[in-house]
C-alpha cells in the first residue's frame, strides 16, 4: 500500500527517484537539431526500391526521433538504421502485392497510428507555444521546498481495519512487546513482512493525517493514539530523525520542466475533453 499522494512532479524534483536518461537525452541533443534541419533535404534519395524512392527526407525523420528516443547517432547505427527502413519498404511492397493493403483491419490501424501521430504532434506544438518560464519553475521549486518541510524520518508502522485493533497493538507495545513483531503479525500493510519499516519519508510525501502525526514524535516514541487515514488505522513509530537535504534548483530544474509540462498537458486535455462532445 501505498501512502503517498503528492504528485510525480513533487517526488522528481528532489531526486526522491533516480534521475535517469537524462544524460543520453543531452548526448544526443546535437543529432536530433541537426536531424531536424534536415527533415526538408532536397539531395539525392536515400534509396529507390523497385522504383519507390525513399528520400533522404523520410530517413532524417527517422534519425531524428531515434536520437531523442537517446539512441547515439554513430556511422554503425546510422547504416542500420538506412537498412531498416530500405527493409520496410520492401516488406511493405510485398504486402501490398498480397493485398494487405485492403485489409480492413489493417485501415483501420493505419488510421489509429495517423490518429495517434496528430495527437502528439498537436501537444508537442501546444507545448513549445506555452513554454515554462523560469520563474514559474523557482516559484514551483520554492512551494514543493516548503511542503515538503526541512526533516525526514525513519519510520514504521502497523496498519489496521479497525481502531480497536489499534487500541490492542497500543497496549501490546505498553507492555513490552516488539514493535516489528507486531507488524509482522498484525500489519495488513505491505510493509509488515519488513516489520512495518518505511525507510526515510518526508511529511510531504505521506497523506496529512499520518505525517501530521508522524512529525509529533521524537526518535523512538510511538503514537499512543491510534491514526486514521484514508488507509485504515496506524500506529507509528519513529526510529530516526535528520535533516532533510533537498537538491539545488540548478541540479533539478530540467526534470522540474518536464513535471509541469506534463501537468500542462493533463489539464489541456481534460479542458478539451470538457468542451468536446462525446457520445
Amino acid at each position: 500500500m501505498q501512502l503517498k499522494k503528492i504528485a510525480i512532479a513533487t517526488v522528481c524534483v528532489f531526486g526522491l527517484t533516480a534521475l535517469t536518461g537524462c544524460n543520453a537525452a543531452e548526448d544526443n541533443k546535437a543529432a536530433v537539431t541537426k536531424a531536424a534541419a534536415d527533415t526538408s533535404s532536397t539531395s539525392k534519395p536515400l534509396a529507390v526500391v523497385n522504383g519507390v524512392t525513399i528520400s533522404q527526407a523520410q530517413f532524417n525523420i527517422l534519425k531524428q526521433d531515434r536520437a531523442a528516443q537517446g539512441q547515439p547517432m554513430n556511422d554503425q547505427t546510422i547504416a542500420a538504421l538506412r537498412d531498416s527502413l530500405i527493409n520496410a519498404e520492401i516488406l511493405a511492397q510485398a504486402g501490398t502485392k498480397q493485398g494487405l493493403d485492403k485489409d480492413p483491419s489493417i485501415q483501420m490501424r493505419l488510421d489509429l497510428a495517423k490518429t495517434q501521430m496528430l495527437a502528439q504532434a498537436y501537444i508537442a506544438s501546444y507545448v513549445k507555444s506555452h513554454p515554462i518560464t523560469e520563474d514559474a519553475m523557482k516559484a514551483e521549486y520554492d512551494h514543493v521546498k516548503g511542503m515538503m518541510g526541512t526533516k525526514e524520518y525513519e519510520v514504521r508502522h502497523i496498519l489496521v481495519d479497525n481502531e480497536a485493533a489499534a487500541q490492542d497493538i497500543i497496549a501490546k507495545l505498553g507492555k513490552k512487546a516488539k514493535f516489528e513483531d507486531l507488524a509482522k503479525k498484525e500489519s495488513k500493510d505491505s510493509s509488515a513482512s519488513n516489520g512495518g519499516q518505511l525507510g526515510w519519508v518526508a511529511p510531504g510525501n505521506l497523506v496529512k493525517e499520518f505525517a501530521d502525526a508522524m512529525v509529533q514524535l521524537k526518535k523512538g516514541e510511538y503514537t499512543k493514539t491510534p491514526v486514521h487515514t484514508k488507509f485504515g488505522w496506524h500506529v507509528i513509530r519513529v526510529d530516526d530523525v535528520r535533516d532533510l537535504k533537498l537538491p539545488p534548483y540548478d541540479q533539478v530544474k530540467d526534470q522540474l520542466r518536464g513535471d509541469m509540462e506534463q501537468q500542462m498537458v493533463k489539464k489541456l486535455v481534460t479542458d478539451l475533453r470538457a468542451s468536446a462532445k462525446v457520445e
